[in-house]
């Protein structure tokens, strides 16, 4: 068995790449090739630009592949949502496509649009959103550099964001959310339906769902003498469980815990004045829930 998958070229290529490493697999990319090595033989892999993956998913071309779920709507492809995975180019969230205008244009809404030219890469969905607002603009494709083009090649664009630093470099202001979207890994019906395959899928969502989980989270484990165990408990998050068994010395305790990345500066000092002892951080590639 042989799963034909897809890995997104592009702004999200590295992101996937890098998902993948804290999965368990090795992806070796080359700029001369488009058919990455992986470390595992039932996976063969090709580099596809997510705005076209959806598509070659449906046709049967790759069994399945990694694209947002913005391009799946904008191709209306037929495919299996296998999983949602929050991750983009430059963070671990969602992205959104927003409707913006110049700060100077009197546009407040899409209702202002009617007759205007609206510049974009996402055309179909474009068009959905302001059919469901009763107005018709000139929905025009854009080719890049679309927050350039507003006031004078367009009066407006619609354009993925994660942070609208660009839009506000570029003096425009967001009117509406068009559409949020997310990285999802997605299959044809055949290879979903495909009993090994379809076993292949699953492991690789529980992989790379458990390494989006372990996103910003360390593990701490301790040492601490039995009197002074309710004191370390009152130091660590009121909604952590930690696991605590019994040492070979039976005064003794280990206490294993999950713990944000960001709280653990503050809390290590905190452990040790409240009496514990080799005090053990690490880091996590996984949390499968």
């Amino acid at each position: 068995m042989k799963l034909k998958l897809g890995i997104p070229k592009g702004s999200l290529e590295n992101a996937t790449v890098d998902l993948f490493r804290r999965a368990g697999f090795t992806i070796t990319t080359s700029s001369r090739s488009y058919f990455p090595g992986i470390d595992d033989p039932e996976i063969e892999c090709m580099l596809i630009r997510a705005q076209e993956m959806a598509r070659y998913v449906e046709d049967g071309i790759l069994d399945a592949g990694l694209t947002g779920r913005d391009w799946i709507e904008e191709n209306e492809a037929d495919v299996v949502a296998v999983a949602d995975l929050i991750y983009a180019k430059q963070s671990f969230g969602k992205v959104r496509w927003v409707l913006a205008v110049p700060e100077s244009s009197p546009f407040q809404s899409a209702r202002d649009l009617d007759g205007k030219i609206v510049a974009t890469e996402l055309v179909a969905t474009t068009k959905r959103y302001f059919e469901r607002h009763g107005v018709k603009p000139k929905v025009e494709f854009s080719w890049g550099a679309t927050e350039v083009k507003p006031p004078v090649l367009a009066d407006a664009i619609v354009e993925v964001t994660e942070t609208g630093s660009s839009l506000r470099a570029n003096k425009l202001k967001i009117i509406d959310t068009v559409l949020e979207s997310n990285t999802q890994l997605i299959a044809n019906h055949a290879a979903w339906d495909d009993e090994a395959k379809r076993r292949k899928l699953q492991d690789i969502k529980m992989l790379l769902e458990g390494a989006i989980n372990a996103l910003g989270k360390v593990g701490l484990m301790l040492n601490v003498h039995k009197d002074n165990l309710k004191g370390v408990l009152g130091v660590l998050p009121a909604l952590k469980r930690p696991t605590i068994s019994n040492l070979s010395d039976d005064e003794w305790l280990a206490v294993n815990t999950i713990l944000d990345e960001s709280t653990v500066r503050d809390i290590i000092p905190r452990l040790k004045e409240a009496g514990a002892q080799g005090i053990v951080e690490y880091p996590l590639n996984k949390i499968v829930l």
